[in-house]
This record gives C-alpha cells, sequence and structure tokens, in this order.
C-alpha cells in the first residue's frame, strides 16, 4: 500500500510502497479516506530537535483522520466494514494509576499514532478497538477527518464554565478558531481572539469571534472598553505558545479568572506570577482530549449546529503532500486535507 513516511533522521518525507498493516485479535483495519496535516507532522518533516528526540524512523506519520473498517479482529465488538470510523490518536498503557482509575487522558504512559507507531497518512492503518470512535450519520468526511485537533478546541474550550462569560483567546490558528467556535456556541458573551497573522484572525472572525485583532495594533485594554466590559476577562485559552500571549492575558483577567493553556512554548519563559497570585487567577495546562467525553461533546455540538467548516482552507490528493505541507507550514491556511482515496 502506498504510504507517507520518515525514511531516514533526516528532513523531508517520502511517499513509498510499504506492507499492508496486520491486525491483533483486538484490532480495528481502517481504509482511510481522509487525514489532516498537523503541527507535529510538519515538526517531523522538518525534523526539529522535538523530532529528534522523539521519532524512530521508519514511520507512517499521521493522526488525524477519517476512514471506513476495512477488518476486524476475532475479539472486536459493534464494528462492523464499512462503518466510518476515527480514532483517538493517544493509545493509554490502561494500567497506571490514571487509567486504572477511568482518567486515561492523563495516561503516565501514552503512546501517539503517528508519533510511536505507524498513523494515518497511508491507505490503511491499525488501530485497537478502544481508540476507534465510530462517527454519527451526517458528520461531514472533511470534519471527521480533523476531529482530533477540533477534540483539542473543544478539550480546552469546555475546561471551564464560558456560559455568560467573556473569553480571550490567544492564538487563532486552526485550534484557536474552533476553540472560538464552540464557546461561542457554549454561550459566551464576549469572545475575544488576537493572533499576529491576518489570515488567521479572518478565519476566526468567520468562525464566532466578537473581535480579533492584532495585539501589535490593537491594545486589549482598548477592546475591552469597546465592548464595555469593566472587570477584565473571566476565561483565558492561551493556544500560541507565545510567551508575550501568555503574560498579556494574565494582564487582562478578571480577579479570580482562570486559564486554559495548550499553546506550546519553544523554550521556557518567565511569567508574571503577581498577576497571577494577586488575582487569584487558575491556570490549568491541556494535553490532547478526554476519553471519550471529548469525542461525545464534539458529536452533539455538530449536531446541534455547531459549525467549524471555515477552518478548513486547502485540500490536496495524497501525491500532492508535498504542496499540502508547504502550504500548511506557511501559516497562510487553516486545516489542510489530504484525501488518501485512490485515483
Amino acid at each position: 500500500m502506498r504510504a507517507l513516511i520518515k525514511a531516514s533522521a533526516a528532513p523531508g518525507l517520502t511517499l513509498t510502497e510499504v506492507s499492508e498493516p496486520a491486525i491483533g485479535t483486538d484490532d480495528v483495519l481502517v481504509r482511510v479516506l481522509r487525514a489532516g496535516i498537523c503541527g507535529t507532522d510538519l515538526h517531523i518533516r522538518d525534523w526539529n530537535p522535538w523530532a529528534r528526540r522523539t521519532i524512530e524512523p521508519p514511520l507512517v506519520l499521521g493522526h488525524e483522520f477519517v476512514g471506513e473498517v476495512a477488518a476486524v479482529g476475532s475479539r472486536v465488538e459493534d464494528l462492523e466494514v464499512g462503518d466510518v470510523v476515527s480514532a483517538e490518536g493517544h493509545i493509554n498503557c490502561g494500567r497506571c494509576r490514571n487509567c486504572r482509575a477511568g482518567r486515561r487522558h492523563l495516561c503516565a504512559r501514552v503512546r501517539g499514532i503517528g508519533v510511536n507507531q505507524d498513523g494515518a497518512f497511508a491507505e490503511l492503518v491499525s488501530i485497537p478497538q478502544s481508540n476507534i470512535w465510530r462517527h454519527a450519520d451526517g458528520i461531514p468526511l472533511d470534519i471527521a477527518a480533523i476531529f482530533d485537533p477540533f477534540g483539542n478546541a473543544v478539550h480546552t474550550a469546555l475546561t471551564f464554565p464560558v456560559l455568560g462569560e467573556d473569553v480571550l483567546i490567544t492564538g487563532a490558528g486552526p485550534i484557536g478558531a474552533m476553540a472560538a467556535a464552540v464557546v461561542r456556541h457554549a454561550g459566551a458573551r464576549h469572545v475575544v481572539v488576537t493572533d499576529l497573522n491576518e489570515m488567521r484572525l479572518d478565519i476566526a472572525r468567520r468562525m464566532g469571534a466578537s473581535v480579533a485583532v492584532n495585539p501589535r495594533t490593537h491594545d486589549l485594554a482598548d477592546v475591552q472598553r469597546e465592548l464595555d466590559m469593566k472587570e477584565g476577562f473571566d476565561v483565558g485559552l492561551e493556544m500560541s505558545g507565545a510567551p508575550a500571549a501568555l503574560n498579556s492575558m494574565v494582564a487582562n483577567m478578571a480577579h479570580g479568572g482562570s486559564i486554559a493553556v495548550l499553546g506550546i512554548p519553544g523554550e521556557p519563559f518567565p511569567i508574571d506570577w503577581t498577576g497571577v497570585i494577586f488575582n487569584m487567577l487558575t491556570l490549568k495546562g491541556i494535553y490532547g482530549r478526554e476519553m471519550y467525553e471529548t469525542w461525545y461533546a464534539m458529536t452533539v455540538m455538530l449536531e446541534a449546529g455547531l459549525t467549524i467548516d471555515p477552518v478548513i482552507t486547502h485540500r490536496f490528493t495524497f501525491d500532492e503532500h508535498e504542496e499540502a505541507f508547504a502550504t500548511a507550514a506557511t501559516g497562510r491556511a487553516g486545516k489542510v486535507i489530504l484525501d488518501w482515496r485512490p485515483a
């Protein structure tokens, strides 16, 4: 079968023929239909320091996908050939304290599809039954393909109550933009999004942001006055990993406000801890999705009318992967989708 792989410990990716994956008694073989390109995939392609520490070539990339069940192991129940499915990309150990307590998203020994084992940039991928999510009828394939990053947005956006609250989102990448749509759907009053990229700010506006601004040209204190806000933001969602963004968020929060942090910084940086302490702020780190409450919430919100379509800006066939990755790397794109169906 055809697959996009990290063939060696060097920059670049290779589209080549590889053996079809085997499935065990508890596994599901999925025929991939669509797959999304993630920042993680870009890091692996570029062979950055994180990739050099983490990846062991050869490896099939990809963890955002939708496909059809092609075969099931002998102990797999409740799934049939032809079912439309995606998968939770974090495979937990099932044995650590958190796994045994049902907090599987906090697994101490989690492994990643497309990172620690072969992933979904291929015609077929093998996934444990426990990680399969069968999609409800009517979910468009392109949207189903990005349930993984959509789940990051939902997990972050709903970590703290947002009904009637004023929400600040720093970082208008695809996950930040989807988070804007989620908190708007969940009843937030004002949703303010900041980013340095005007194209992404436009996506955020289309996704439901009340105001989307470049912090280099608009001060958040001025934005608060324009919105007739009195005491700062109630909830912050940090999606950028930028030191200036988190410190600006801390400076603009209401007393007792809550901040969910998903953005990953490139290196350690100082935080204004006096602002955190004297304003009694709560900071919580977010990783992945809650298994599988987040997946349920995503489905229910889509069925209830939530729209995230504007976040998908480009579509390519899998043999156009070089152009697709180049587009995703420019920053002038939302989600980029690869079509894995045969020509």
